[in-house]
Order: C-alpha cells, then structure tokens, then sequence
C-alpha cells in the first residue's frame, strides 16, 4: 500500500494520466491487500473463536478498523473512478476539467460520513505496550470528514498495519502453542498411563502429584491460549512490523521440564521393577556374609578369652533385625507391584547393608587381634630361631632356655601376651648379641664369656 504525491498547483495532462496511472496500481495494491486481511487464517479463526482478555478488546478495535478501511477503500474507489471518468470525457482535456482533476486528485475531495469515520475510538490497548497504543489510529467523531487521496491512503495504511498486526500475531500464537500443548498433554497422558502401571498414584507418590497438577496447567494453559492469544505475545524489541515478536512459551516451556522430571522419575521406578529380583537377591546376599562375619567374630572372641589372659575384647553385637524387617518389606512391596515404595527403599536397604557387612568385617578384625598379635610374636620367635642355627648357635643352652621359655608363654593358654612379647624380645636380644660377638674358641665357649659377664 503506497502513498500519493502532494498537492500542487493545477495539473497539466500528462501530470494527470500519470497520477491516475499511480492511482490504478495503488487502488489495485489496497484491494489486494484488503483481500488477502479478508481471506487470512487468522481472521477467520478470530471471527468464530469466543475471545476474552486483551484479545477480545483488540478484536472489537481491529473488526472497526477492518470495516472503516473497506469504507475508505470505496471512497477512494469513487474518487479514483470519477475522476477518471472526467479524463474520459475528451482527449484534450480542458481547463476546467484540469482544474477539477486537480482539485480531486490533490485537493480534499474525498469526503467520508462521520457515523462510518468515528466508528474507531483511539487509543485502544495492546497485547504488550504502549507502542501499540500508539500506532492505534484516532478518528475524531464528525458529521463528515474530508481527505485527500494522498491522506486517505495514509489512513488506509495506519487501519491496515494496525488490523494485520493483530491478525498475524494472533494467528502465530494460534498456530505455535495449542498444536505444541497438545503434543505435550498426549506425552501427558502416556505417561500417566505409565505411572499408574507401576503404582505411581496422587496421594501416594510426589510424581503423581506433580502429573495432576501438570494436567491442570496445561488445559487452563490452552483455554487461555485459544481465547486470548495476544496474551502469550512478546513483541520483538525495536520492531514495527506486523506480527513482529514470537509467541511467549515460559509457562509451556515450565511445564514441559516437569514432565521430563516426572518421566525420569518413572524410569527410575521402571528399572527397578526390571531389576528389583537380582537386587534383593544382592541383598540377601550381603546381609547373610554380614551375619555370617558376625557369627565368626562371635566364635573368635570366645576363642580369644579363652587363649588370651589380661585383655579387653570388645562385645560382638547381634544381626539388625531391623534390616531383616525391612528386607521383608522390600519382598512384600515386589510381590504386590508397589515399585514407588520398593525403589526408595531398595537404596536405602543397599547402602545400610554395605555398611552393616563394613561394621561386621571391623568387629571381627577388633577381635581377632590379639591372635593376631600372638601369631605374629610366634612368627617373630620362630624366624630367630631359625636365624640362629644359620649362624650354628642353635645349641647355645642360653639360647635355648630363653627361646623355650618365649614358646611356652606363646603356646600355653590363656596367654599373657605383654609378657610374652618381654621373653620374645629377651630372646632377640639375647641371640643379637651373640650374633655381632666377636667369636675367640681359644678363650673358652660362650658359656664362659657370659660367665664373665
């Protein structure tokens, strides 16, 4: 849609079959733009859709300004046409017709009734900001108004900006987010469906609250959606165009992310149905070499008190029985299908049980340790001895009465094994010195040189 030229002083002939060539291809642009609003999607859609909110207040203002335009367009229809007819009537035109076709192609010729002129009040509100209220035509209520084709095509252009903007930004939301709300609510429905086979339910699994009320957003989302359109628009910043900005996805966006949530959740809850068998048996696994370790460590201690004199060793305690409750429950929870409650609970069961067969293993490891130290002074007694006959003392008789003394505290019960380890290091002592003694036979054997000491 174009704009004419000025007005000016009178019009030679050839200055008016150029305006009125630039007129026809104007006039023919207008209708094919006004035809195309009247044919577009959008427009339809808004005539038959029950609108509220912002919509519904652009709506009325824009189905105002779509009617004026139609009646500028017939105005200027006339015009065009009546002054083509006065070009038509000679091929010289005259004077007095050059005058006329001045006056009606430059001049304020074109006049409008005001009951059709003020049938748009401006401003009307927008879908985002001021800067729609701004490019909202006002229109003085008159009797009548007069325009010049130049002012009249002006007009035309701030209804048709103004109308198509609507148009097109409605038809954009219409066409971006109830297909995309759909789409999410039939995953919706799926989902739900497989919630509920692995007794996912409101009430009793926060994935099952969090479903329903992602059902109840996203229906009030697409009623608001479908009736008031502009107000899930963010126009695009700086922009003049029609249909400039995108449509406003934050709460589908939202709502879409706690689906994914809840869909991992339902994974989660669907590998453990597919698992829940091998990992009970893990379990039972874990807790029988926990017990068992126990068991082991109650056996040891026994046997500790009653080959170990004057030490502390610790109390083995008994089997949790808690786990095993909560290990029947666990079965209970499989039997019955009940996968929201068995997978919290298997992770927990997993972990508590490593770490009642940790504490096992530490229980009997602190009992044990006095056999331990026992075994390692025998180890220690026995490796010097064999270091001595290496070194052909095996038969020194002070050797000996030492060594035989370390064996018997070591191999008798109960044993003290403070003193113990005194005749073990008695016995070290006594064969280091021997070891690094200079040897004089000359002089007399070794007993003769302790004798000496």
């Amino acid at each position: 849609m174009g704009v004419t030229g000025p007005p000016g002083p009178v019009m030679d002939r050839d200055e008016v079959d150029r305006a009125l060539a630039r007129l026809g291809a104007e006039h023919e642009a207008i209708e094919t733009s006004l035809l195309a609003l009247q044919d577009h999607a959008g427009r339809r859609l808004l005539e038959g859709a029950e609108l509220t909110g912002v919509t519904k207040e652009r709506w009325a203002s824009a189905e105002a300004s779509i009617t004026l335009l139609w009646a500028y367009f017939d105005a200027y229809t006339g015009a065009l046409r009546g002054a083509r007819e006065i070009r038509s009537r000679r091929r010289w035109s005259s004077r007095e017709d050059l005058v006329e076709l001045t006056e009606l192609l430059r001049g304020e010729s074109v006049t409008v009734a005001g009951s059709i002129a003020g049938s748009v009040a401006g401003p009307v509100s927008g879908p985002v900001s001021g800067a729609d209220e701004a490019s909202t035509p006002q229109v003085t209520n008159k009797l009548s108004q007069s325009f010049s084709l130049s002012t009249l095509v002006d007009r035309m252009n701030e209804l048709y900006a103004s109308s198509l903007d609507m148009v097109v930004t409605a038809d954009a939301v219409w066409s971006a987010l109830p297909a995309r709300i759909d789409l999410l609510a039939a995953e919706l429905q799926r989902t739900r469906r497989l919630a509920h086979s692995v007794g996912v339910r409101p009430g009793e699994h926060p994935a099952g609250d969090d479903l329903e009320r992602i059902t109840r957003t996203l229906t009030s989302l697409r009623e608001q959606v479908v009736s008031d359109p502009l107000a899930f628009w963010v126009r695009a910043q700086g922009s003049s165009a029609p249909g400039g900005g995108r449509p406003d996805t934050t709460v589908y966006d939202r709502e879409a992310r706690a689906l994914e949530d809840v869909r991992r959740e339902i994974d989660a809850v669907l590998t453990v149905r597919q698992d829940a068998e091998q990992r009970l048996v893990r379990l039972r696994d874990v807790l029988s070499r926990a017990d068992r370790t126990l068991a082991e460590a109650r056996t040891a201690r026994g046997e500790v008190l009653a080959k170990i004199a004057a030490t502390e060793v610790p109390v083995v305690s008994g089997p949790p029985t808690a786990l095993q409750e909560q290990l029947a429950t666990a079965a209970e929870y499989r039997r019955h299908a009940q996968w929201h409650r068995l997978s919290p609970l298997l992770e927990s069961l997993e972990q508590k049980a490593e770490d009642e067969l940790l504490r096992a293993r530490e229980s009997l490891s602190a009992v044990t340790q006095p056999l331990a130290v026992r075994a390692e002074l025998r180890g220690r007694l026995d490796a010097y001895k064999a270091k001595v006959a290496r070194h052909g003392l095996a038969e020194d008789p002070f050797l000996i009465e030492r060594y035989d003394a370390a064996r018997r505290m070591l191999w008798s019960a109960p044993c003290d094994l403070r003193v113990a380890e005194q005749a073990v290091l008695r016995y070290q002592q006594a064969a280091a010195e021997l070891l690094t003694a200079p040897r004089v036979p000359e002089q007399g054997g070794p007993e003769d040189r302790r004798g000496e000491q």
